[in-house]
């Protein structure tokens, strides 16, 4: 027989499974918001409080010849919505978009088939597709403006080397050339992640489907409308999601390349938000036009949360 020792007046009883398991999951959620505090103090002063005092601005007006901030309400935001350089501005941000979007998808997934077939060297190629997603975006953008430049760059020497053009063309001097140099440079850097998420997509596909329908008769493009595109549609939504929410915060590249010129050709929103407050130094009607450019990200955003917190 063994003796028990316990204190006078205290009774031990056993634990039960569900008070141990219910403890156990406290402790995972108190770790688990330890591990958040970091990243939530940072995304608080780097991004909320910013974010929160430039939606305060937006009420006032405020610019070099104020002395003190003046409250105005909602006039900024009318002053705004009135501006034909805004919509300009939301037009040329739509083909931005539009056009980078679509070229990367079609681009990436196009690639991502190339790097899934097996052949020699395959590894290297995937490795080295990866880098213009690695270089930083204005180093990016320097070597496209070398690449457009028209005196030396290596677009006019090809075509004139080609006989397809007499005279060098200066590309980022006209609206359309310029327009069109930023959207193959944002192509070009976003084509690695978009390939990434295809190759991912394409480890998963049942192989033996794939050659049971080539037995069949079935041709490349029957087996990539009827097999992979179906397969791939999950990871083809968040690209292109991702690809919306990258294009519309996309500032550097475009700074970097055009300066959001020529004649406002290439200004997009976040490149008129950078002008209303460091060029014309209006704060308030840079707060107000920075809060509507928040906005056009926020069903982007709430689509993509939408969709991982689905996919748990």
């Amino acid at each position: 027989m063994t003796d028990v020792m316990q204190a006078p007046g205290r009774l031990d009883y056993p634990v039960s499974p569900h008070a141990r398991k219910g403890g156990l999951q406290a402790a995972q959620r108190r770790i688990g918001m330890l591990m958040l505090a970091p990243a939530a103090i940072a995304f608080s002063i780097i991004i909320l409080y910013p974010f929160v005092q430039a939606l305060g601005l937006s009420f006032f007006e405020d610019t070099l010849q104020t002395i003190e901030p003046t409250f105005i309400g909602l006039a900024n935001f009318k002053a705004i919505l009135t501006d034909p350089e805004t919509w300009q501005s939301f037009g040329i941000t739509v083909v931005y978009v539009g056009g980078a979007t679509i070229g990367t998808v079609v681009l990436g997934l196009g690639w991502a088939l190339i790097l899934n077939q097996p052949f020699r060297g395959r590894r290297v190629i995937r490795a080295l597709t990866i880098m213009p997603w690695v270089v930083p975006s204005t180093v990016s953008a320097f070597v496209w403006a070398w690449i457009f430049n028209s005196r030396f760059g290596v677009i006019n020497g090809v075509l004139l080397e080609l006989e397809l053009i007499d005279v060098p063309q200066a590309w980022l001097s006209t609206p359309e050339g310029a327009l069109a140099a930023v959207i193959l440079t944002r192509i070009w850097r976003s084509i690695p992640l978009f390939m990434a998420f295809f190759l991912a997509g394409l480890q998963n596909v049942d192989q033996e489907q794939i050659d049971a329908a080539r037995v069949d008769g079935a041709g490349n493009s029957a087996i990539l409308r009827d097999h992979l595109l179906p397969h791939l549609r999950p990871v083809l939504i968040v690209v292109v999601v991702l690809g919306v929410i990258g294009g519309l915060q996309d500032f550097d590249t475009i700074f970097a390349l055009t300066g959001g010129g020529p004649v406002r050709a290439t200004s997009v929103l976040s490149i008129s938000v950078y002008r209303k407050a460091f060029e014309q130094w209006d704060i308030g009607m840079a707060s107000a036009m920075g809060v509507l450019w928040v906005a056009t990200l926020l069903p982007p955003a709430y689509f993509y949360l939408r969709m991982l917190v689905k996919g748990r």
